[in-house]
């Protein structure tokens, strides 16, 4: 290997060192440019340095409001992937828990549901999630899909379910006060033994829903479809049932009672005619 080559050869080692190294190359790069600058801008330094500083003046002030903008543009983006990466992890950890029939896995989902509703999220997947015996009081669940999940002897007062998918859901012995299920899609939910007391149910999908011994005073269950649902020994007492599709005097002749109950005409007739005492008549 001839003399040039090996020059060669340690140049090239030397700048692979160096590229290797950040902050090194950074400061070479900026030790290089600097001698380059003051060099060419020597002459101005000595002749015309009045005129000079007012430009750099200028220049130091441009650089300072872009620094600024900089700044701030580069805070906004690390605080909101910051947010990003928090919502992920929440996310992530309610897929862990899935499935999981635990103590620990309800109340850890349960607060990563609180933690996403702080971030305004509440679309969120609780499919087959286990959320038994925990504390779900107004929280907002609005479109959520919460397919076969367990939710019984759970307290949701208020909570907002509106247009939530709670097919084959387990609502057993919960407390569901004045929650919304709007829109709700709940095919197949179990209700029985809740307590559902001015909740509203405005247009939700209850077919085949159980509603055995449930409290539904003063619920609203306005154009809800009801084909096949059991309401055997549940409370209907003053209950809005007006617009139901596919209601039926059979599902409702083992109510505990139906007393100030609201009926479209049709129906109302039925009933008085067959489940009299259940109406006060």
């Amino acid at each position: 290997m001839s003399f040039v080559q090996k020059r060669l050869k340690k140049l090239n080692e030397l700048f692979n060192s160096i590229i290797e190294k950040p902050l090194l190359t950074s400061t070479l790069v900026l030790v290089t440019v600097t001698i380059i600058v003051l060099g060419l801008s020597m002459q101005y330094y000595i002749n015309e340095f009045d005129t000079f500083i007012q430009q750099v003046l200028a220049e130091a002030h441009g650089m300072i409001f872009d620094i600024a903008v900089i700044g701030i543009l580069i805070f906004w983006l690390n605080q909101n992937g910051e947010i990003r990466q928090r919502i992920r992890t929440y996310k992530d950890e309610i897929d862990d828990f899935r499935l999981w029939e635990s103590e620990e896995a309800a109340f850890r989902t349960v607060g990563n549901i609180k933690r996403l509703n702080r971030h305004k999220i509440h679309e969120i997947n609780l499919v087959n999630c286990y959320l038994s015996r925990t504390n779900l009081n107004y929280a907002n669940l609005a479109g959520s899909n919460m397919n076969s999940a367990n939710i019984s002897q759970s307290s949701l007062i208020e909570s907002n379910l509106e247009n939530a998918r709670l097919n084959q859901t387990n609502f057993e012995n919960s407390n569901l006060n004045q929650a919304n299920l709007k829109g709700a899609y709940a095919s197949g939910a179990n209700f029985k033994d809740a307590f559902l007391i001015k909740a509203h149910f405005e247009n939700a999908f209850l077919i085949k829903a159980n509603f055995n011994n449930a409290f539904l005073m003063e619920s609203d269950l306005q154009n809800c479809y009801l084909m096949g649902a059991d309401f055997e020994n549940a409370s209907l007492y003053k209950a809005d049932l007006r617009g139901a599709k596919g209601l039926t005097v059979e599902q409702l002749a083992k109510v505990k009672t139906l007393y100030l109950a609201k009926f479209d005409e049709e129906i109302l007739e039925q009933i008085k005619t067959a489940l009299p005492a259940l109406v006060g008549v």
